[in-house]
């Protein structure tokens, strides 16, 4: 099995044009943005993991085209008629 070396990362960073503080602040994202959208872990779990604020995370899950709230039709109308009641 390959192995990854301190080179290899260094110019992974230096091709990416990102500091190695960045990229794993992005890859730690990433990681809590899937495990939310999987239904592994909760909103607030995830924006933890990723190591920022709630509300910055269910902002951020936009650029990722994953919906903060993930309803079928039918539990959004049953949604509405127990607010109505």
């Amino acid at each position: 099995m390959p192995t990854v070396t301190d080179d290899d990362l260094e110019r992974l960073f230096n091709l990416l044009r990102v500091s190695p503080e960045s990229f794993s602040s992005e890859k730690r994202l990433q990681a809590a943005v899937k495990l939310f959208a999987a239904g592994r872990v909760s909103s607030g779990k995830a924006a933890e993991l990723a190591g920022i604020p709630r509300v910055v995370f269910l902002h951020r899950l936009a650029e990722f085209d994953v919906p903060v709230i993930d309803l079928t039709f039918e539990e959004l109308e049953q949604d509405v008629k127990n607010a109505l009641e």
